[in-house]
């Protein structure tokens, strides 16, 4: 591989040094904040050799490369005129690049809702499945089973501003329990009992409005943002020896009544706007709304202006008691299944049936990046294809009035939230859409390039066992929450969820990449084998904090041998996920089988046999 021509051509395609405000990698990608993305050809950096995929995710021009990355980037920051001592560097040294408040406000909310999004989703679904069995005769509601199950399903969203001032304090850096303790004052069943009275409750001669904060989302986030600059303020009155009392203290004695008098109605006024908006524009043409969201609801997800959504969603259910944007989405997720499985049935690729079919279930499931980004968008026509059924299918959903009762991912699981006004009309723009698009694909959206069988040309790779790197619970790289991981763009591999903080290597053979953040290991087994070991996701931004690097380049490891220790408690409270990915980056060489173990240990997790090869 000539890696200086590869990032001379990068460099070139972005734009050249002048467009580059920032730019630095971690341990797969070359990430750039550019001046201006327009001017980045992404079409000739995506058919480049040696270039895996381009994302761009808030702000940031992400080109992906593998274990050879830091190879790609010596030249390239030296043509830019760049420094590559910390991995991140600007062309500007007199000011540091600011984000757009856009990409600022989308990071802040992806930020804040994706640490309970799969709680949250659970608990939605239970709820669904609850009213389900109401309708269907199967339990009373004055039941003790059924009242136990609801407050189960319901205690997440009535307690939602706790949670949201958890993770949106460790987001703008606050102490994440006094958030937590301003959100619970909100909700505190006294004050709650109290402001839902007829008698007027004042705080110091001012009266307080009586607003109901339970399931809310907009009040919390603005409070908790203020907390933000409240609390530096008191940190400096007060001396270290006690200013962990005194702050805490007086930040609830400040915010909590500061929230209930402005805030808090601020807070829900203007969600009772957007609700209102929302709800208008759907009445004025809902077959339109329906098209619009099942048309381009998966190209949001692409630049990752979804999150913009998800409180306006949410805020419907707890303004509203509905919402109706959540079953068109569901439209459109099963739409790009519906494209994955139209490739899995026509390809007779191996590599691209085998990533095909896993990404329709997962996408049924609710869960579209690994369809999107491995199969459908990267053969561009599926993509098409699921749009146009998604906009279909979402115009009949649309039409029929379908709403959602409970947040949860849009999916086949979130069916039963649809039960009531519209049910039949969201079954049935599901129905076509998957359909529609899983016909369009098969007959006229696989490439003839992608619809041949391979030829028989074996390799000399060898089979080969991968041990478990780490303890800890074994999930399918599919529900990693980062799309190249999860889409298969890097390579075939699995996620563990670790039990312990030490990485170990999982074969023999030697290190061939490390990186100063410390938070992967690149390994070339005796095999033959390339193995990625990643810790975390964007945990490159810790810059080595929290890690312990005990390997070098170059160095022959064995199973088992130490290759370096995280402390995972420490980098979760950072809000960083811990989550350890193993890659095989040389996937094309292997039939990779992946372990039906859920918890890792010493033993195997990847078993690796020669794949047979097309001719070149």
């Amino acid at each position: 591989m000539d890696y200086e021509g590869l990032a001379k051509d990068i460099l070139k395609e972005v734009g050249g040094k002048e467009n580059i405000n920032t730019a630095w990698h971690c341990a797969t990608r070359l990430r750039f904040k550019l001046k201006d993305e327009d001017k980045a050809n992404t079409e000739k950096i995506n058919d480049m050799p040696g270039v895996v995929t381009v994302v761009k995710s808030a702000g940031q021009y992400q080109v992906v490369i593998g274990n050879s990355v830091a190879k790609v980037f010596e030249p390239l920051a030296k043509a830019a005129g760049l420094d590559d001592a910390d991995q991140q560097t600007t062309t500007d040294t007199t000011e540091k690049t600011k984000e757009s408040l856009v990409n600022r406000f989308i990071s802040f909310i992806s930020g804040v809702f994706t640490p309970f999004l799969g709680a949250m989703a659970g608990t939605g679904v239970l709820k669904g499945l609850l009213a389900l069995a109401v309708a269907a005769g199967w339990m009373q509601t004055t039941s003790g089973t059924y009242q136990i199950w609801y407050a189960a399903g319901d205690a997440f969203f009535y307690f939602l501003p706790i949670f949201l001032a958890f993770t949106a304090a460790a987001r703008l850096k606050v102490n994440q329990y006094v958030a937590a303790a301003l959100a619970g004052s909100l909700l505190y069943p006294s004050l709650v009992t109290l402001l839902a009275g007829s008698k007027p409750v004042d705080f110091l001669g001012i009266t307080v409005v009586g607003t109901t904060y339970s399931s809310s989302v907009i009040p919390i986030l603005l409070a908790v943002w203020l907390l933000s600059y409240v609390e530096p303020v008191l940190d400096k009155m007060f001396h270290e020896s006690i200013r962990n009392i005194l702050t805490p203290m007086f930040s609830l004695v400040i915010m909590v009544p500061l929230t209930l008098l402005v805030v808090g109605p601020l807070g829900t006024g203007l969600g009772s706007i957007l609700s209102s908006a929302v709800e208008s524009v759907y009445n004025v043409a809902p077959y339109v709304a329906g098209a619009v969201l099942g048309g381009f609801w998966e190209v949001f997800v692409i630049f990752g202006i979804h999150w913009t959504f998800v409180p306006i969603m949410t805020n419907n259910i707890g303004q509203l008691g509905h919402d109706y944007m959540l079953p068109m989405l569901a439209v459109a997720v099963l739409a790009q299944a519906g494209a994955a499985l139209g490739v899995f049935l026509k390809t007779k690729d191996q590599k691209m049936k085998s990533l095909a079919g896993s990404a329709a279930v997962t996408s049924i499931l609710g869960i579209t990046e690994p369809a999107i980004y491995g199969v459908t968008l990267k053969l561009k026509k599926p993509f098409i294809f699921a749009s146009i059924a998604g906009a279909i299918g979402g115009a009949i959903a649309g039409i029929g009035g379908a709403q959602a009762t409970a947040f949860t991912l849009p999916s086949i699981l979130a069916l039963p939230t649809y039960l009531g006004k519209g049910f039949v009309s969201v079954v049935v723009g599901i129905s076509i859409s998957f359909v529609l698009a899983t016909v369009l694909t098969y007959f006229f959206g696989v490439p003839k390039s992608v619809d041949v069988a391979e030829s028989e040309k074996l390799t000399d790779f060898h089979e080969e066992q991968v041990m478990a790197p780490v303890a800890g619970t074994i999930i399918p790289l599919s529900a990693v929450k980062d799309e190249v991981f999860a889409s298969g763009a890097m390579g075939s591999g699995i996620a563990i969820v670790p039990d312990s903080n030490d990485l170990v290597s999982p074969v023999d053979g030697t290190v061939v990449a490390v990186y100063p953040s410390k938070h992967a290991v690149g390994l070339i087994s005796d095999s033959g084998a390339e193995i990625l070991l990643h810790v975390g996701i964007d945990t490159v931004q810790l810059n080595g904090e929290h890690f312990e690097q005990f390997v070098q380049q170059g160095q022959k490891v064995k199973v088992g041998d130490k290759l370096l220790t995280f402390d995972r408690q420490a980098i979760a409270a950072a809000g960083y996920d811990t989550t350890v990915m193993v890659i095989v980056t040389n996937t094309a060489n292997y039939q990779v089988e992946e372990t039906q173990e859920t918890a890792a240990s010493n033993q195997w997790v990847l078993a690796l046999k020669p794949q047979v090869q097309p001719q070149a």
